[in-house]
């Protein structure tokens, strides 16, 4: 019995021992367990940051698209026209003209020798310009516009005007249907804008908001002096509005002189009136300018008619302008016809006449007439005839960009009128061939 209680005894206190061992084990498997989830429940928070920077990712990348493709426009290039990028209401436009002239002129120096040359471009100015528009909410469809184009002379990359980058076009403004175009700063004359239809074959049958004007420097165009103002034939500081009215264009111009104390010398007004008919279209200008304290005006009136393949021009100028008291005043009366034949195809032809008949016009030092609008403060003399040119051209039209032509001139004078061109001499003949793109 004894030997029975002893190993009874020994028995409970190993079954104690290892009780208290399996309590120590479970102990150290809770701890486990609890760092186990500790260290999952730290995954599963580093799964969802990682989740919300992804999402927040893409939500940043659909921004960045949804931003993309809403500044994303249109680039489009229209044969002629430049290169057009567009979006909804605003656009930019580059564009550029390239005019090669190879020429032969008589009487090209006091000696009356004959030149042949790479000569400045026959019809027009080598340019490259940017326009753009923009539209303005909370409005009637009002844009902002602008235009800078700059000219160069192609026989030697030189500008058209030395130091003067945007010498053709440099200005701002606003236009919409109601209000028509609204322009401030470097642009065409008012004047040169309404005479254009007329005052040669080469531009639009009607007049429209966009500027265009007469063909380049040669004999032939110098009509375009009677649509001048204070600074040739462009505005310096210049505010224009044309306005399309049905089948009427209306339009008003001036020029700012901008001298302290004196708001009248360097200004010019205009106005002019305009029927694009279709077959029949017809304008006139009216316009005044001071010229270093000497007033100068012009009017016009002209138009053309469409028949089939054949566009006739006609035009009237009348200028005077105030000359030193010594002189007296000067008085001009010009006229132009001209014709445009388009029979289809790729050929066109063209053949003008004009006429300047000038009574007592100032000249400058070597006794050559000076040009409408210009500076006679200085002069000492004058001359009194007329100008004579006739002018004609074939053009040869590969596509809408790219042109060959042929071109001739003669300018003849009487009376005491010595134009600068001919260096003395009462006439002049040009021929010249060339070719024209656009881009």
């Amino acid at each position: 019995m004894k030997k029975k209680l002893v190993a009874l005894a020994i028995m409970a206190v190993f079954g104690s021992a290892a009780q208290a061992q399996s309590v120590q084990e479970l102990q150290q498997a809770l701890i486990q367990a609890q760092k186990a989830a500790a260290e999952a429940q730290k995954a599963a928070q580093q799964a969802q940051d990682a989740l919300m920077q992804i999402q927040q990712a893409t939500a940043e990348a659909k921004q960045k698209v949804a931003e993309a493709e809403k500044i994303k426009g249109e680039v489009s290039q229209n044969a002629g026209e430049g290169l057009v990028y567009k979006h909804g209401d605003d656009s930019i436009r580059l564009y550029g003209l390239i005019d090669l002239s190879m020429s032969n002129k008589s009487n090209a120096d006091k000696a009356g020798n004959t030149q042949k040359d790479m000569s400045v471009a026959w019809f027009s100015g080598n340019r490259w310009g940017i326009e753009g528009e923009h539209g303005l909410k909370g409005t009637d469809g009002l844009k902002a516009i602008f235009r800078l184009e700059s000219e160069y002379e192609l026989p030697t990359g030189s500008m058209d005007t030395p130091g003067v980058l945007f010498n053709r076009d440099a200005w701002l403004g606003v236009e919409s249907e109601s209000l028509g175009k609204l322009t401030f700063g470097r642009q065409n004359t008012l004047a040169r804008e309404f005479s254009k239809t007329y005052g040669d074959p080469y531009g639009s049958a009607g007049v429209t908001l966009e500027e265009g004007g007469y063909t380049n420097n040669n004999d032939f165009k110098q009509l375009i002096f009677y649509s001048g103002s204070a600074t040739g034939t462009r505005y310096d500081k210049g505010i224009v509005w044309k306005k399309k009215i049905g089948d009427f264009v209306a339009g008003a111009g001036y020029q700012v002189g901008g001298n302290p104390g004196d708001n009248s010398t360097g200004t010019t007004k205009s106005v002019g009136v305009a029927y694009n008919g279709g077959m029949t279209n017809v304008s006139a200008f009216y316009n005044t300018a001071n010229v270093n304290g000497y007033t100068h005006t012009s009017y016009s009136l002209g138009g053309n008619v469409t028949m089939g393949m054949v566009r006739l021009n006609a035009g009237y100028f009348n200028y005077t302008a105030d000359q030193p008291l010594a002189l007296g005043n000067r008085s001009d009366k010009a006229y132009t016809v001209s014709a445009r034949f388009a029979p289809g195809g790729a050929f066109d032809y063209e053949l003008g006449w004009q006429t300047m008949n000038a009574t007592n016009a100032a000249v400058n030092g070597s006794h050559y007439v000076l040009n409408a609008f210009a500076n006679t403060a200085n002069a000492t003399a004058t001359a009194t005839g007329k100008r004579k040119t006739w002018y004609g051209s074939v053009f040869y039209h590969f596509d809408k960009r790219t042109e060959l032509y042929l071109a001739f001139d003669r300018l003849s004078t009487d009376g005491t009128y010595l134009a600068a061109q001919a260096n003395g001499f009462t006439s002049q003949n040009e021929m010249a061939a060339g070719m024209r793109f656009k881009f």
